[in-house]
């Protein structure tokens, strides 16, 4: 590696991304252009930095490694971002949430449910969640980035850790969203253009399309042999329906994080960025193209590499990482790459962290200082923009402290990084989307519906976390300490089940009945609510 390049490429990046986060906090006069850009962000802005903010170190590292595992299979969840996250995010919900946000006049995720349903606690409960739990999906973030540096300059981890956040805090606290976003569509580009580089060359190693999947193809037996009886069948196909590998790449991989994408709340506040629908609709194409290249291309050279490792040291990807999954991208980008372009595939995950961390700690500034602080205890501090700032640092550090202590609580060949963000994703279905979807679409989804469907998703999401799904009730151990094993469930597909499949619809139907056993909200606020909404 030659760290001259490797300095001089980082540098040229960070003092960009500084500049951008000056021109955000020049342009930073007040609350609403802190929280919400001023709400007139361009639609190519907002969507490159939608999309950026959506794609992290997680998608490329994290699941680019599970790709390894999986094989092909994992393209569906390419399809659920596109079409779930992008289409289905902005035509639908998009448009609603703008219009609705507009109407009620909030910033915040916790500030539009909290208003559009007239409830103190499911504004302070919402903000403390996002508080609480989201540090474990930026440590998860920062993970995947921090390993990839330590692969690439063989330096201690711990050095590394704190190098990747130093960067990522500064013109995260200094520039509020607008600078955020300036920064979020520049680092999209250079994620894109990264992420296309990759494609060709992999294909290239093998000779073109045809010849890499025809190799791939030809390690079924391979695979079998490796994994077993857990269901298997090679990297270019599915697991056997029903098996354990079949549930967790459908139930927590493709279903938790493809649908947990709607109820995200630093993607959700995007949508209240552009002025009209109009904005929205021209962002869908740009949105649509970058998640396609973005977690495209991650899932296709993660599984390739199967086949390159298997060609260049004879063991499969799993094998030559030594089951340390979130290994497997940096490996194969430092041995199939030219040394030039680990330098180019630094700064693209880079960004890649820096887009997604920036939203999520801007997002838990925002949900302690401003909803829980200010408007949830009603405590006026001098300034609400300090008091976010105040409140980004603390997140910081204790996604910082995640990110250090988590390799070392899962064990050896755990995928940390998606594993992190799919308990995210799968929480925040739970808990959010029910409610989220009642407050667009529904007038007869009461604050007494709302407040079931926060707390059934909640509860019902943390029992199967801690007592039924054994990739975390495992680690955990409140299990084994309490019961004297890993998992209160006795077969081993239902320990696979991932808690998104039992919580959503709990919490779907906490919704509804909790709904209609109450008194229907107050007409004069749906009218404001929903005024000129179509």
């Amino acid at each position: 590696m030659n760290l001259f390049l490797l300095g001089s490429i980082v540098l040229i990046f960070v003092v960009i991304n500084a500049f951008l986060a000056f021109l955000g906090y020049r342009g930073t006069r007040n609350a609403s252009d802190y929280l919400l850009a001023g709400r007139k962000a361009h639609p190519v802005i907002m969507a490159l930095s939608y999309g950026a903010t959506f794609i992290s170190t997680a998608a490329i590292i994290g699941f680019g490694g599970a790709a390894a595992v999986y094989g092909m299979g994992i393209l569906w969840l390419t399809f659920l971002n596109i079409f779930v996250g992008i289409f289905i995010a902005f035509v639908i919900f998009g448009k609603r949430t703008r219009k609705i946000g507009h109407n009620m006049d909030v910033h915040t995720f916790p500030e539009f449910i909290g208003k559009r349903f007239q409830s103190k606690f499911l504004h302070i409960s919402s903000a403390l969640l996002i508080f609480i739990a989201m540090p474990l999906y930026a440590g998860s973030v920062i993970i995947g980035g921090t390993q990839f540096i330590t692969e690439t300059l063989g330096i201690n981890y711990d050095i590394a850790l704190m190098f990747f956040v130093s960067i990522v805090s500064v013109y995260v606290i200094m520039g509020g969203l607008k600078g955020v976003m300036y920064a979020d569509a520049f680092q999209g580009v250079v994620m894109f253009l990264g992420m296309f580089i990759l494609l060709i060359f992999t294909y290239s190693q093998f000779g073109g399309v045809t010849e890499a999947h025809s190799s791939l193809s030809g390690l079924k037996e391979r695979a079998v042999d490796i994994f077993g009886s857990s269901g298997h069948t090679g990297w270019t196909s599915m697991p056997r329906i029903g098996s354990v590998f079949w549930w967790q790449l459908v139930s927590t991989i493709t279903i938790g994080v493809g649908i947990g994408v709607l109820a995200q709340p630093q993607l959700i506040v995007r949508f209240m960025t552009v002025k009209s629908n109009r904005e929205l609709n021209r962002a869908v194409l740009v949105g649509g193209v970058f998640i396609l290249m973005m977690v495209g291309v991650s899932f296709i050279v993660g599984a390739l590499s199967n086949a390159y490792f298997e060609r260049e040291v004879g063991k499969v990807s799993i094998e030559a990482v030594q089951n340390r999954t979130d290994n497997i991208i940096p490996m194969f980008i430092n041995m199939a790459m030219p040394p030039w372009f680990t330098a180019i595939f630094m700064v693209t995950l880079l960004a890649a962290a820096m887009t997604t961390l920036c939203s999520q700690f801007h997002a838990m500034g925002s949900a302690f200082g401003r909803d829980f602080v200010e408007l949830g205890l009603g405590i006026k501090t001098k300034s609400s923009v300090l008091t976010t700032k105040v409140a980004m640092i603390i997140t910081i550090l204790a996604s910082t402290f995640l990110a250090w202590g988590l390799p070392q609580f899962f064990e050896q060949g755990s995928a940390i990084v998606a594993i992190g963000t799919a308990i995210f994703f799968g929480l925040c279905a739970a808990t959010f989307l029910p409610l989220y979807v009642g407050a667009l679409f529904s007038k007869r989804i009461t604050k007494t519906g709302a407040k079931a469907c926060f707390i059934s998703g909640l509860l019902t999401s943390s029992f199967w976390i801690t007592f039924i799904h054994i990739r975390e009730s495992q680690p955990l151990g409140l299990c084994n300490a309490l019961f004297g094993v890993d998992s209160l469930a006795s077969s081993p597909w239902l320990q696979n089940v991932d808690p998104i499949v039992v919580a959503l619809p709990v919490s779907t139907i906490f919704t509804i009945v909790f709904s209609l056993l109450s008194k229907p909200p107050n007409d004069r606020h749906l009218k404001e609510v929903f005024n000129g909404v179509k």
